[in-house]
């Protein structure tokens, strides 16, 4: 990946806060000229720093939204095989593999606590996972 310079992070930043800033919005904020940003957003995007523009909805439209991250411990060398499983799952967001104790992460969702249930019961059923943690998110602070 490309080396990032200062203003190339506080471009990303200000893209974080709202994806649709206008070019010139974003050249004053940044005290540049306009072209300078555009250059910078196509070598970003060229580089493949950044892959894509994103809507973030209130958390009041999404539903009450129950969100998890399991830590989930495997059986022998099954990782390619289990994460296939865990992407078919619907309320599956997203799988990340890691070091350590745990062999992957998934973040989870569901509507309800009854179907929040259902869904650990059906990750923990999965042929492959030995042992599973699961921690409710309670709220999400912004980095």
């Amino acid at each position: 990946m490309m080396n990032l310079d200062d203003v190339d992070r506080q471009l990303i930043a200000l893209l974080r806060d709202d994806a649709r800033m206008p070019v010139v919005a974003l050249a004053k904020a940044l005290r540049v000229a306009r072209a300078t940003v555009q250059n910078r957003l196509t070598r970003l995007e060229n580089d493949g720093v950044i892959v894509g523009y994103t809507v973030r909805l209130k958390r009041a439209a999404e539903r009450h939204r129950i969100r998890a991250l399991m830590s989930v411990a495997l059986q022998g060398n099954r990782a390619a095989e289990i994460i296939k499983v865990l992407r078919g799952h619907p309320n599956v967001t997203t799988i990340h593999s890691t070091n350590g104790r745990w062999d992957l992460i998934a973040e989870l969702q569901a509507d309800s606590l009854e179907e929040f249930d259902r869904v650990l019961g059906a990750v923990r059923m999965i042929d492959g996972i030995a042992n599973t943690e699961t921690s409710i998110l309670l709220s999400t602070h912004k980095a």
